[in-house]
């Protein structure tokens, strides 16, 4: 049979491939898949579980490896994300031309090379920052609701009339804006509804590094401080934000306290761990702002008695 396709001039440039790139949420918990053949690339569908709709895939292999995506809900392969949020984090830019010409040309070389050849999202590539960040925002058990079928358009007009023999899920939709989302869109991670859902709550999360409005507080309180972070592996990445007043590590509790010098200073670092996170020595720590903690009970006695 691929003897006949190759001899065909309009199918050697087909991929040939027996099984898709998806995820485990596109799979489903159905073992049986159905599959069909359609131009320019192998289309396969299945369906994923019961009272799910059918899946398909909806961009050929070489597009998929490119992104390291899925083939059907092109989201990220192995954080469950869309690519927009990914490229966000990683602070990366697609290299994938986006006219028709320009488009082929790249996938043809990038279908040429080895399979051994790694995946330019390697996650051994990630800093710890960015593995911080993407840790945070992946999905780590498969989301079968996404399988569910469309919602029945009858009845949100209130016209639908096949009651429960109905294909389609009978429930008014949510949020407007999520609804406009497509997939040349989530593909090239541009004007994504759902990244940008999913980008503002992650600013959400970082809220606690919102400069307070006393001007007075220029320290950071640091959590998850392990014994294996010394007094100066946090001097050493702080300072390089700002002068350092004082640096005050309590692993019994295991927190810190950082001091700067200046309130720019301070925000300039609170602005760095919100947009990339906080790690050191492979090891994840949160921060917020706090208040300048007294080096003693008796620290203003002590000083007062050296200046008499």
């Amino acid at each position: 049979m691929s003897g006949l396709q190759k001899a065909d001039i309009n199918k050697q440039q087909w991929e040939e491939a027996e099984f898709p790139i998806v995820c485990e949420t596109c799979l489903g918990d159905n073992p049986y898949v159905r599959m069909i053949c359609s131009r320019p690339f192998t289309v396969f569908r299945w369906l994923p579980g019961t009272n799910m709709r059918y899946k398909k895939t909806e961009i050929c292999q070489v597009c998929a490896k490119l992104k390291n995506v899925c083939q059907t809900c092109v989201l990220d392969l192995q954080y469950g994300i869309p690519v927009q949020v990914r490229d966000e984090a990683l602070n990366r830019h697609s290299e994938a031309p986006n006219t028709d010409v320009n488009r082929q040309y790249y996938a043809q070389n990038i279908a040429g090379k080895t399979e051994d050849e790694k995946s330019s999202y390697d996650p051994g590539k990630l800093n710890p920052s960015s593995r911080d960040i993407l840790r945070r925002l992946a999905r780590t058990e498969p989301y079968y609701k996404r399988n569910r079928p469309h919602i029945c358009s009858f009845f949100v007009k209130g016209e639908c009339t096949r009651g429960s023999a109905c294909p389609f899920r009978h429930e008014l939709p949510g949020d407007s804006e999520l609804a406009q989302q497509n997939i040349k869109d989530r593909y090239y991670g541009q004007n994504d509804p759902v990244a940008i859902k999913m980008m503002s709550k992650m600013r959400h999360m970082t809220s606690g590094l919102t400069p307070p409005e006393d001007k007075t507080v220029t320290s950071l309180f640091v959590t998850g401080v392990e014994e294996t972070i010394t007094d100066m592996d946090l001097r050493e990445y702080f300072s390089q934000y700002g002068q350092l007043k004082s640096v005050v590590v309590v692993h019994k509790s295991k927190c810190a306290f950082i001091n700067f010098a200046t309130r720019e200073a301070a925000e300039i670092a609170a602005q760095r761990i919100a947009d990339a996170g906080l790690s050191l020595k492979g090891q994840v720590l949160r921060a917020t702002w706090g208040k300048a903690r007294p080096q003693g009970p008796n620290s203003d006695k002590k000083q007062k008695g050296n200046d008499g």
